[in-house]
């Protein structure tokens, strides 16, 4: 095949759609350049020049307990480590108040695999959360993985389980826990994190029941090319079949810090070349979002290779004690993306705060 970026630039152009060999292809011959600004036409398919939203959102880490054993992560305590912990909701109200008083509304929970909680933990903590707050705060209640092993846990289907947090007001669950989406990968590094097929399973019963969810990945591991592409097409492939059912696209960085796994980080300049393939591909994604918690002022830069959409994080347990520096100076980070070119637009996610008007 006779490649070149001036025919796959006239296919982008007529609305066409890049397949695998295409993306490789870019990702091996093309310029920062030039994947700017292919990237840049797909953007724009949803999304004005110079437009993009954000978030201020806190990650809460209700327990560091886990089973699961990966070696790339810096967070997890195994039952019976006198470190462990489960938090209270009494600790959790105050970490959601705190957010609440500086104009955020959207909280993440991420824990682990805690042979301790099962789904009725998770019911009543979101219930009470649900009752507290009503619709002035938003929620991801847990991550894709931890909802399969507290089903299991509970000898509950996933769908039943999700059954169970729907009637319980959760109306979120993160796409987290895939990191690279390929099983190769996963049994590298992540044997007892469930297979690509489960994975997709389980995302595929939250959506059914009428829950939201959101694709995320993590590169600078140690995953091959054709791993991160394995990801990506099969991503692609369940947004198309569910009808673009997935909200966004995440993707962040590795922190190679104080784990088993250990390494060096990748550049800034391999994060933001793999966020343009990933919204050239991903031509059934909306909104692809830029991780500031791991690449801080290089993720504004993002903006300019295809990315939509951003979140300042006030705090995540998870990889700041991988090695991430949370930067909590809210107009500072604005600044980036400013001198990226965009004018940044805070994106409400609260029922409340769309309803009344309210918020940053």
């Amino acid at each position: 095949m006779n490649q070149t970026i001036e025919s796959i630039e006239q296919r982008l152009e007529a609305g066409d759609r890049l397949e695998r060999r295409d993306i490789e292809w870019l990702w091996n011959k093309a310029g920062n350049d030039e994947l700017m600004r292919l990237a840049n036409i797909v953007r724009a398919r949803y999304h004005q020049p110079g437009s993009a939203t954000y978030l201020l959102m806190r990650i809460i880490n209700y327990t560091n307990v886990c089973v699961a054993k990966c070696d790339y992560c810096s967070f997890y305590r195994l039952p019976r480590s006198p470190e462990g912990y489960v938090r209270s909701k009494e600790w959790i109200f105050e970490k959601i108040d705190e957010l609440i008083s500086v104009g955020g509304d959207l909280f993440g929970f991420n824990g682990g695999f805690n042979p301790a909680l099962k789904i009725d933990y998770y019911v009543d903590l979101f219930s009470a959360i649900r009752k507290r707050y009503q619709d002035t705060i938003e929620f991801y209640a847990m991550t894709v993985v931890e909802l399969i092993y507290a089903a299991r846990l509970s000898g509950l289907t996933v769908r039943q389980a999700v059954d169970l947090l729907k009637e319980s007001g959760v109306r979120w669950v993160t796409g987290g826990g895939a990191e690279i989406l390929a099983d190769s990968f996963r049994l590298r590094h992540s044997p007892l994190k469930y297979t690509v097929q489960e994975y997709y399973d389980a995302q595929r019963d939250i959506l059914e029941a009428g829950l939201k969810s959101t694709a995320t990945m993590v590169i600078g591991f140690d995953e091959t090319l054709a791993e991160r592409l394995d990801h990506l097409e099969t991503l692609r492939q369940f947004q198309d079949s569910t009808g673009n059912g997935l909200f966004s696209f995440l993707c962040w960085t590795y922190k190679p810090y104080n784990n088993e796994l250990g390494g060096s980080e990748i550049s800034a300049e391999e994060y933001l070349r793999h966020l343009a393939i990933s919204r050239i591909y991903l031509d059934n994604f909306k909104h692809v979002r830029a991780s500031v918690l791991t690449q801080n002022a290089n993720a504004l830069t993002a903006l300019k290779y295809g990315a939509d959409d951003f979140d300042i994080p006030w705090e995540d347990e998870v990889t700041q004690m991988a090695g991430a520096v949370i930067e909590r100076d809210v107009e500072r980070v604005l600044g980036y993306a400013k001198e990226a070119g965009f004018k940044p637009d805070y994106r409400h996610v609260a029922a409340a705060s769309v309803l009344k008007g309210t918020g940053r």
